[in-house]
């Protein structure tokens, strides 16, 4: 299987290259949009900042590549953020990808939430024998709201979003290469879809 990673200078890239590597598959590293293309599957990944994160997609065409992708496609963390419509992070326009708005935690919530927190609600093929209420490992401070993408719902001072799909597209606001056994079995659903 020939698996790309989006190569933009804003990925948690050596634990996701682990984590497949763990699962027997080796990721590619790139940012020429012809290889990005060509690939079986492509992750998505991102931490940092959003605004700046996606000046450097901009920067290398990587923006107008990644909506038009017919393959299946993982956003991590961040990378699932810059899919939806907007982020009130650095006030930034997103992809579009899935229809809703990132925001930030409110106020009196202490951010960023970091550690493991349980996902419900489960509605894809994205969770195959994954139970509901398992432990995944989250770190943000941002989050995108419930709404008809969502699916797989987290709490933390009220639901949110954990997961996003529309049609190739999936995103996580978790980090599967640091959930341990359900993390692994979710990237393992992803390579199979």
């Amino acid at each position: 299987m020939d698996l790309v990673i989006v190569n933009y200078g804003a990925g948690n890239i050596q634990s996701i290259r682990f984590a497949f590597k763990r699962l027997g598959y080796d990721l590619e590293l790139s940012a020429d949009p012809d290889r990005i293309r060509k690939a079986d599957k492509v992750i998505f990944p991102g931490v940092g900042e959003a605004s700046s994160a996606m000046r450097k997609l901009q920067l290398s065409g990587l923006d107008r590549v990644i909506p038009e992708l017919k393959q299946p496609v993982l956003g991590i963390c961040l990378g699932m953020q810059l899919m939806c419509e907007s982020s009130e992070e650095g006030q930034t326009e997103g992809l579009g990808i899935f229809k809703t708005k990132v925001i930030r935690f409110p106020q009196a919530m202490k951010v960023p939430q970091i550690g493991w927190n349980g996902i419900h609600e489960l509605k894809s093929p994205l969770f195959d024998g994954i139970p509901e209420n398992e432990y995944i490992y989250l770190v943000h401070s941002f989050y995108a709201p419930l709404c008809d993408q969502t699916i797989a719902v987290s709490d933390y001072g009220g639901a949110y979003s954990a997961a996003l799909e529309n049609d190739n597209f999936f995103g996580v606001q978790f980090h599967p290469e640091k959930s341990g056994k359900p993390g692994a079995r979710i990237l393992s659903n992803f390579l199979k879809i």
